[in-house]
């Protein structure tokens, strides 16, 4: 073989290899995309409380799991959050949603459609504003300027999700405490 044939075989080669190697990396890192937010059904129950989402106030969340078909369903933003903290829960998160406050007209039972991605919220924590069960709640927005318009009015700190302290979601809870109301928003 010539050394001009053995060049253009081994430059060929390596064209080869790079472009199998370029395609198993395609499809290895390609994931599908997330599931988009579910909507909140007159049968939707709490997976923590066993209760029905419609009978409780406040924002709610959802968390897909690759093992399961239907979401589950949280009846409140801190019991989301509480899941996706606790090592015992299942870890095939495929998407994750909570009400999106800043979308919503009504804190007793958030729009259709009024949903984001905890990572992208900014979230108002120790207001007045009480969740699903009566506990303090994370209560999330997607624009910081509304969080802040809601801290004028209720109270409390905005933060991002990973600012949020363990025992604010984890923690036990006065539900005879500041806020056991629910004043409108």
């Amino acid at each position: 073989m010539s050394m001009v044939c053995r060049r253009e075989f081994v430059r060929v080669a390596a064209a080869l290899i790079a472009s199998v190697t370029l395609v198993a990396g395609c499809s290895r890192s390609a994931s599908p995309p997330p599931p988009p937010p579910a909507e909140v059904h007159a049968e939707a129950i709490g997976h923590y409380c066993g209760m029905l989402l419609v009978d409780h106030e406040g924002p709610k969340g959802q968390v897909h799991l690759g093992s399961r078909k239907d979401p589950l369903w949280f009846s409140s933003v801190r019991d989301t959050l509480a899941f996706l903290r606790l090592p015992e829960e299942p870890r095939d998160i495929a998407a994750v949603y909570v009400n999106d406050m800043a979308r919503a007209n009504h804190w007793d039972q958030p729009e259709a459609g009024a949903w984001v991605d905890p990572r992208k919220a900014w979230f108002v924590i120790d207001s007045d504003m009480r969740g699903g069960m009566g506990a303090p709640e994370a209560v999330p927005f997607s624009d910081s300027a509304l969080a802040e318009t809601f801290t004028a009015s209720h109270g409390g700190r905005v933060v991002r999700l990973g600012d949020i302290p363990d025992a604010y979601v984890l923690g036990p809870v006065d539900l005879h405490g500041h806020g056991a109301s629910h004043p409108s928003q």
